[in-house]
């Protein structure tokens, strides 16, 4: 059987599971995602190297991002301690990465699959181990829980010197060569930033497709039935506690992996970038882009990174913020707060809700049904 179709593709109607479930099931999706790629590779040739970088890092915490939505929008874990594996990731790569003869812990193994895999897995592992608490707590309780490794983390990371460095100080970032060519230095053709948004381009799409596969496999299945009932899911046959593993274990994956890309750009970080208000932005990427989307994660991410360059525009216009007046990063906290009340009031499904609002408007055009 094919699918019901009009002129100009309207209204794309479905007579089998297969069609509706399939990565890109119409044209329109198709095109869009060609147009965005497009866009995505002529960026690093068109801006300057410092708006590059925003973008860059955009990459990167979109996959954290990502990886909370999973645990969280799909299987319906509400975990606030993101920060803390997004930390494992960090000191995982800066210590397989880092100079042997440094100040600090380095093995001198600098290619960027062997520590963003083994970031990725010790984050996983770590995970793992957190999962079996989810078994016995649900929602708040459960909040609370991943709340405290946060704190563990920070304390951990600010006492252990000899990985994390001195408190004020902090440590180098990962070093990254792929294929023993240095990526985070300037080469003949490319800048380093230039470089580097290419290689966090590419993971981020490879991990988001992973991402969107594994939602649409019966894995995905068992995580909205958990998310929605888990005393309904475990009647039908779920496993509560392997599913509930497994979108831990991914979910900090996904946070190793992007903890250890976070500040390849910057080159060093200390344990107070792994603070409470990490976990918020990365609850305000999945909240503010739209929760159990894929899509959503990514252009949450891309907002909330690119908010403190807005925000830092504000003293120009107006003169109440910046010196003498409200502190910027005073006014990026406020923001991060009205910008999550707003969503959750006005539109739920965030910037991807948004998006389907409007797409949906001119696919009716010119009806208003």
């Amino acid at each position: 059987m094919t699918s019901v179709r009009t002129r100009f593709g309207r209204p794309e109607l479905y007579t089998s599971y297969k069609q509706d479930m399939a990565l890109l099931n119409t044209t329109g999706k198709k095109v869009f995602i060609g147009v965005l790629l497009v866009i995505a590779l002529v960026l690093p040739f068109s801006v300057d190297d410092d708006v590059l970088q925003l973008f860059a890092t955009g990459c990167a915490a979109s996959i954290g991002a990502i990886g909370l939505n999973i645990v969280t929008g799909y299987a319906g874990q509400v975990s606030l301690g993101h920060a803390f594996f997004v930390a494992i990731g960090a000191y995982t790569a800066a210590a397989l990465s880092g100079d042997p003869d440094g100040r600090v812990l380095g093995l001198g193994v600098t290619e960027v699959p062997v520590w963003l895999l083994a970031a990725g897995t010790l984050s996983a592992v770590a995970g793992a181990l957190v999962a079996p608490l989810a078994v016995r707590l649900r929602g708040l309780y459960l909040a609370i829980v991943t709340l405290g490794l946060v704190f563990i983390g920070q304390w951990l990371f600010r006492e252990w010197t000899d990985l994390a460095g001195p408190p004020d100080i902090g440590r180098p970032a990962p070093v990254a060569t792929l294929f023993g060519a240095r990526i985070d230095q300037d080469s003949p053709n490319f800048t380093r930033v230039q470089q580097l948004y290419l290689l966090m381009l590419v993971l981020l799409v490879v991990f988001a497709l992973l991402a969107r596969n594994l939602v649409r496999s019966r894995t995905g299945r068992a995580f909205a039935a958990i998310r929605d009932r888990d005393i309904a899911a475990a009647v039908i046959g779920v496993n509560l506690t392997r599913y509930k593993v497994i979108a831990f274990a991914i979910s900090s994956f996904y946070a190793g992996v992007a903890g250890a890309l976070l500040y390849v750009i910057p080159q060093t970080f200390t344990a107070g970038n792994f603070n409470l208000l990490l976990s918020v932005q990365f609850i305000a990427m999945i909240l503010i882009g739209g929760v159990a989307t894929i899509s959503g994660s990514i252009m949450g991410a891309m907002f909330i990174t690119l908010l403190p360059r807005i925000t830092s525009e504000l003293p120009g216009v107006l003169p109440f913020i910046g010196e003498g007046g409200v502190p910027v990063h005073l006014v990026e906290s406020i923001l991060y707060g009205l910008l999550i009340i707003g969503f959750l009031l006005f539109e739920p499904r965030g910037l991807f809700g948004i998006w389907i609002r409007v797409r949906n408007y001119w696919k009716a055009w010119p009806f208003s049904y």
